[in-house]
């Protein structure tokens, strides 16, 4: 399916969009000199991909983000935008303990879109599949009124069994890896129209999840795992559910970095809020039935009872829990 045809004007502006290069043409820039990664037999340019599944299971999951909803194009860079929606696969491929092998990439824009605007989406896609040793595969693009960016990333489990959230047992504990509350602090800044503390406002614009936690912990027989990307109590609902288990959070074992602390009074907020329900860091969270393995914290504990989320032993009343699309 093409989107459009070249300009018949030919001027050098139209040159620069979409509608000046042409589908292909925008597919060939956005592909060719691609480094790609082992696992894949075969990359774009054919009806489908092949990827190494040495195991015989792939695990596959897939997001999307839509303009104005899940990002701003005034508040972050194209690169940066394809960046976190890579991570935000990645991070999903991780907590099933699973290592990322590819990723497809869906993309709809309008035909005068900036070539520059989706040259740095798709670069910023690459970068972050990089960091783990994973390569786009294929992906398709297609006119819309809207910009919208679709990733499926694919996954190996390397002979190990799926971490999934229904294995909480009673007197796991709850651990977690990676930061949390920066990214919702960096949602705040930019939305009361700053754009510092740098570090703070990065934290939404990118983030850092800890990729090789997810296997780490699969490894550590790890009984649960879930990507923060909602809100903590939020996401670990849903492992209290499909688990059937009561989880109790402590907010002692919750450290609160001093710039979120000098971010909160600044707004008025308080920076452990966001802490307990800011999603899109993408840190793990997982439940172990012994020692917590290395670069994990402890912050939790599960037991029996209704599956729900408590806060040092009570029901959490600073709000929603968590980012939900459909509720807000």
């Amino acid at each position: 399916m093409t989107t459009s045809q070249p300009s018949p004007t030919g001027d050098a502006e139209a040159e620069n969009t979409l509608a000046g290069l042409g589908e292909f043409g925008l597919i060939a820039r956005l592909t060719e000199g691609r480094r790609h990664s082992p696992a894949t037999l075969l990359g774009p340019g054919d009806d489908a991909a092949v990827l190494a599944a040495a195991d015989g299971r792939v695990v596959a999951t897939t997001d999307v983000l839509v303009a104005g909803v899940h990002f701003r194009l005034d508040w972050s860079s194209p690169q940066q935008i394809g960046r976190k929606a890579a991570a935000a696969n990645l991070a999903d491929i991780a907590a099933m303990g699973a290592v990322p092998t590819g990723l497809l990439v869906g993309l709809a824009c309008p035909s005068d879109s900036p070539l520059e605007v989706l040259s740095g989406l798709t670069d910023g896609v690459w970068e972050e599949a990089r960091s783990v040793g994973a390569g786009v595969v294929g992906g398709d693009v297609v006119s819309s009124p809207t910009l919208v960016l679709s990733i499926t990333a694919l996954g190996s489990l390397q002979g190990r069994e799926a971490v999934t959230r229904a294995g909480a047992r009673p007197g796991d504990t709850v651990a977690l890896a990676g930061r949390i509350g920066w990214a919702a602090a960096g949602w705040a800044v930019l939305a009361r129209g700053f754009r510092s503390p740098v570090a703070v406002v990065s934290a939404h614009r990118v983030p850092e999840p800890p990729y090789a936690a997810g296997p780490q912990a699969a490894a550590a027989g790890a009984t649960s795992m879930i990507d923060i990307s909602d809100g903590l109590l939020a996401d670990l609902g849903h492992v209290a559910r499909a688990s059937a288990v009561r989880i109790d959070v402590r907010t002692a074992a919750l450290t609160v970095p001093d710039r979120l602390v000098d971010v909160g009074a600044a707004l008025g907020i308080d920076p452990m809020h966001w802490l307990l329900t800011g999603g899109e860091d993408h840190a793990l969270a997982a439940t172990f039935p012994g020692e917590v393995p290395e670069g994990w914290t402890a912050i939790g504990t599960v037991a029996e009872g209704d599956p729900e989320v408590l806060v040092d032993g009570r029901v959490y009343d600073g709000g929603p829990g968590g980012w939900d699309h459909f509720t807000r």
